[in-house]
């Protein structure tokens, strides 16, 4: 195994150094990508996880939001907006769901009036490996639900916009 480490573009976190598949917008290294495909496959495998895959999307996706294309805009902004409802009104799964879809048809379509946010400076706080340490499903939850609100709190700047964008 490689035991170089580098920081990932996108969140800082300090991943194995290698070569791999990437999302083609999102701003994460291979290794970062490998650590939150690992997550999502425990996520996926286990119920006892699952209820918070989304909010895990959602977190890693906003602390990731790759360089300025019609494609990184929109997922910044379903992202953004599924982070804000889950933080401050509990959607359920079924819920961010639908908000995902609607937003991310309108943002397609050119009638949300998306643009491309700044992103802030992410580095520093909790990262994907912060989750991936977890020792069981409720420590599991309680991380992703705390490295989410932190990754929230980082685009407080946007807060007021991503509200709106969320009431379309």
């Amino acid at each position: 195994m490689n035991r170089n480490l580098r920081p990932c573009p996108g969140c800082g976190a300090l991943v194995p150094d290698m070569t791999g598949p990437v999302h083609r917008y999102i701003g994460a290294s291979p290794g970062c990508w490998a650590a939150f495909g690992e997550v999502s496959g425990k996520e996926y495998g286990d119920f006892r996880y699952a209820r918070v895959h989304g909010l895990t999307v959602d977190a890693y996706c906003a602390q990731h939001p790759g360089e300025p294309s019609p494609q990184a805009i929109r997922s910044v902004a379903v992202h953004l907006v599924g982070l804000s409802l889950q933080m401050e009104r509990d959607l359920s799964p079924e819920e961010l769901y639908a908000v995902h879809k609607r937003v991310s048809s309108l943002a397609k379509e050119g009638e949300m009036g998306v643009f491309w946010l700044d992103p802030p400076d992410l580095p520093g706080g909790p990262t994907i490996l912060y989750v991936l340490g977890a020792d069981g499903p409720e420590e599991h939850a309680e991380r992703v639900r705390e490295w989410a609100r932190a990754v929230w709190e980082a685009w407080s700047p946007y807060h007021e916009t991503v509200r709106r964008w969320a009431e379309l």
